[in-house]
């Protein structure tokens, strides 16, 4: 009989005083592309969606800064026992799948070892339209692609704090990556982090 999944998952709390400086994370920071097969905690997940996209007041402003608040982003997990999607208002978990998509995934970025071998994946795609509205087309992807690299670096500072890697990768086939979580026509996957215990 087959194990029924739960559908969404509350993380825990977010840690708001680490033991290491920001200085120190900045110091230490570098790519990581070999990682050791030991799953991450729930609570390493929580700290790092929230790092990268968590809320931190009351009106709904987040870690990392956004053009006219209008957070474009889209943040996912992929893991070897399915992918989820984040939820930063309630900072918690949707489960989209129960399969593991790293190999599908792993071909979507010409074969990169890590994105296979790593395990957990960190998908941010974005929403350009939230931007364009307001900021129109001329704008919308720079802005889109800096806040990308903000939640991005927030993201990989945290993980050197948990005492984990990773290395960010944007050498993909958009189309590929889409293809390979199911991704709404409306998202563009931008950035893919790849995160574990170095090996």
């Amino acid at each position: 009989m087959r194990k029924t999944l739960k559908k969404t998952i509350t993380l825990p709390p977010p840690v708001t005083r680490g033991r290491m400086s920001l200085e120190k994370a900045l110091l230490v920071r570098r790519s990581v592309r070999e990682f050791a097969a030991t799953p991450l905690t729930g609570r390493q997940i929580s700290q790092l969606l929230w790092a990268a996209q968590g809320v931190v007041t009351r009106e709904g402003f987040r870690t990392a800064p956004s053009a006219g608040a209008l957070y474009p982003l889209e943040l996912y997990v992929v893991k070897a026992d399915g992918m989820f999607h984040y939820q930063p208002r309630r900072h918690r978990l949707s489960r989209l799948s129960d399969l593991d998509l790293r190999p599908p995934l792993f071909r979507a970025t010409f074969d990169q070892k890590m994105v296979l071998e790593a395990p957990c994946t960190f998908v941010i795609a974005a929403v350009d339209e939230r931007i364009a509205r307001k900021y129109g087309r001329a704008r919308c992807v720079r802005y889109v692609d800096l806040e990308v690299g903000h939640a991005a670096q927030n993201l990989l500072l945290e993980v050197v704090a948990l005492g984990l890697g990773s290395v960010a990768v944007a050498a993909f086939k958009d189309a590929g990556v889409k293809k390979a979580l199911g991704l709404p026509a409306d998202q563009r996957p931008v950035y893919l982090l790849p995160v574990g215990r170095p090996r």
